[in-house]
């Protein structure tokens, strides 16, 4: 099970076990964990944990909320992070998800333009924060065991025309870092194509031919263009 550990001086001396879906955090004594330190809002942050995956949310509060040092409206949670609430550091542990692969897998962006469709781990500080918001969303939708069934994206240009790629997890993060970056979420609603990185040139992802506006739904046999990569989108 996830939890967070407080520490103090670089010691730890609480610890914290996520074992509900949403744990709040606040200078208020009816938070799950209380923090009284006039540099904590009274509701500053909450915990969500859905199955092995925990997104933390800063609930508009006055200074904020770091993690590893980087101020964050929403963020998907990875072992080892560092939560920082007024004066207190929280860090994150989580076993399971480090032991094995997140749907929510977030700096792993895949490289449709490149033989054999690498993944890329140099996801940048900016796009690694962007979709870690939209993973929160997602799980806040509680899509993580709902959704419709499986689909699948086959490239139609570039270096690996022909080939298919299963889009087995919530969130499939395409196209070339500095470039552009979008990213095939899976919902309750459906599939949606979602912008992640413009780019230098502001430029959208296009569906059929039209630039999206920030997301849309796909449908069955629509045609995709991520970082000049053209793919098809199929329901299997």
């Amino acid at each position: 099970m996830a939890k967070l550990v407080l520490n103090v001086n670089g010691e730890p001396v609480k610890e914290y076990e996520l074992d509900k879906e949403t744990l709040t955090i606040g200078r208020k004594p009816d938070n799950d964990i209380h923090i009284d330190n006039l540099a904590v809002s009274g509701r500053h942050a909450r915990i969500l944990t859905i199955l092995n995956d925990s997104f933390i949310e800063d609930l508009g509060s006055t200074n904020g909320t770091l993690v590893n040092g980087n101020k964050i409206s929403k963020h998907a949670l990875q072992n080892g992070d560092t939560i920082t609430i007024g004066e207190q550091e929280l860090s994150y542990v989580n076993a399971d998800a480090s032991a094995e692969e997140s749907d929510f897998e977030k700096t792993m962006i895949i490289r449709p333009d490149a033989e054999g469709m690498p993944e890329n781990e140099e996801a940048g500080q900016d796009i690694e924060n962007s979709i870690g918001k939209i993973a929160a969303d997602i799980a806040a939708s509680d899509s993580s065991n709902k959704g419709p069934g499986s689909a699948h994206v086959k490239l139609t240009s570039g270096a690996n025309t022909g080939k298919e790629l299963q889009l087995t997890k919530i969130i499939t993060t395409l196209g070339k870092p500095g470039v552009q970056v979008a990213a095939i979420t899976r919902r309750p609603a459906g599939y949606f194509l979602i912008i992640v990185d413009a780019g230098p040139d502001n430029k959208m992802p296009l569906v059929n031919g039209t630039a999206i506006n920030k997301q849309q739904q796909l449908n069955d046999g629509d045609e995709i263009e991520v970082a000049g990569v053209q793919m098809s989108f199929h329901l299997d």
